[in-house]
């Protein structure tokens, strides 16, 4: 089949699209993946169709907020899932953020399936995971609470109002946030989660359809060799720790580096950051810039990161105790299952997050035993997965019919 998955999000959403539109390669599909131009190599090193998606979602996201900005995003993201739409394909493949390429399979007259990166349907066992809200709100509430994220304007107007721009782009007949819902809901659309059951329950509540799957692992870059000198500070002491923000980190570099630094000097530990800058910056810190998780993070010690679905599942995989520190989104919820799955010490939210309560998680991850060893035992099991097989099976139903 001809499948083309619209990879709308940051490094962190289209690298497991990449991962997964390797394994579809491999089972005889021809693979193309529409992202955000700074994302390019990540697809066509992995030997992907690559289609460019305008705007930068980044910007968006942690930039200064502006309703201008929002709006202006959302406008090139509704022209460019239009464009898409002369494109040849078989069935499209939908992340969360891409939800509004449901509309566009209509308008094309093909198939398509969700594979999300965060579970967002409506269940009892938590609250939305996208929601200001931390705690439960009791079962009905935490469902109540989702089903009006997905039906109702008032309650995500960013999605709904996209929902509505792309309809009209494509010369679609109006639908309401509530309708679309009970559309999907009534034709059991699939849903497969790129995350493992094991650190994601597939909630018992949920419909047929909605499925948790095992992590999709973004693929090496082509021809990638660590540099000198990252293999030579990993070798000149103790396995140090790893401190990153994600694609955030970028935005206030030095900022986070200070931070970062100063929180180590507490520590004694030696350190490997990913914030924005390079270079040695003392004999104990090492500033590295993109570097495959899958490598780095087995070498060191603990990781702290913000919880990214994709950075938490590479935690997982290196059976390394982790330090959650969650800045936005869905990451509250990752930095809680990490927290209750006994491999990280409590989560510090990034807004409250010092040298000082940093230093102190980083000390607790690496001299308790007891956090090492229950990755180490949910890293043997999660390593045994295959999360791409659910979906390439699909995939291949769906080719035979």
């Amino acid at each position: 089949m001809r499948v083309l998955i619209i990879g709308v999000g940051t490094r962190g959403d289209v690298g497991p699209y990449a991962g997964l539109g390797v394994r579809l390669r491999e089972a005889g599909h021809h693979v193309t993946i529409a992202a955000h131009e700074p994302y390019t190599e990540l697809v066509t090193d992995a030997g992907l169709g690559y289609l460019p998606l305008p705007g930068d979602p980044l910007r968006a996201l942690t930039g200064r907020f502006s309703i201008s900005a929002v709006k202006e995003y959302g406008e090139q993201l509704v022209e460019g899932l239009a464009k898409l739409a002369g494109q040849e394909a078989d069935l499209l493949l939908l992340g969360l953020a891409g939800t509004p390429g449901y509309h566009l399979a209509e308008a094309m007259g093909v198939p398509s399936m969700g594979v999300y990166l965060q579970p967002v349907d409506p269940t009892g066992d938590f609250p939305p995971v996208t929601s200001p809200f931390r705690r439960s709100l009791g079962r009905w509430a935490n469902r109540r609470a989702a089903r009006l994220a997905f039906e109702s304007p008032a309650a995500g107007p960013v999605l709904a109002g996209l929902s509505t721009r792309t309809r009209a782009r494509l010369g679609l007949p109006p639908m309401t946030p509530r309708a679309v819902y009970r559309q999907r809901e009534s034709r059991r659309w699939p849903v497969f989660h790129g995350v493992s059951p094991l650190v994601l329950p597939r909630p018992a509540d949920w419909r047929p359809g909605l499925e948790v799957t095992g992590y999709w692992w973004p693929p090496r870059p082509r021809g990638w060799r660590p540099d000198r000198v990252l293999l030579d500070f990993l070798a000149s002491g103790p396995a140090p720790v790893f401190v990153g923000f994600g694609s955030l980190a970028g935005m206030r570099a030095e900022q986070y580096t200070e931070l970062a630094v100063r929180a180590l000097r507490r520590t004694g530990l030696r350190g490997v950051l990913q914030t924005g800058l390079r270079g040695l910056l003392s004999d104990e810190v090492l500033a590295v810039g993109d570097v495959p998780h899958d490598w780095l993070f087995p070498r060191v010690a603990a990781v702290a990161h913000h919880c990214g679905s994709g950075t938490t599942g590479s935690g997982v995989r290196a059976g390394v105790p982790a330090v959650a520190v969650p800045v936005m989104n869905d990451q509250p919820f990752w930095a809680s299952r990490l927290v209750a799955l006994g491999v990280a010490p409590a989560a510090i939210p990034f807004r409250r997050l010092t040298p000082a309560r940093l230093a102190a998680a980083l000390t607790t991850a690496v001299t308790g035993p007891a956090y090492r060893h229950r990755a180490q035992a949910l890293a043997a099991r999660v390593s045994a997965e295959d999360g791409a097989a659910p979906v390439v099976e699909a995939v291949n139903r769906l080719s035979a019919v």
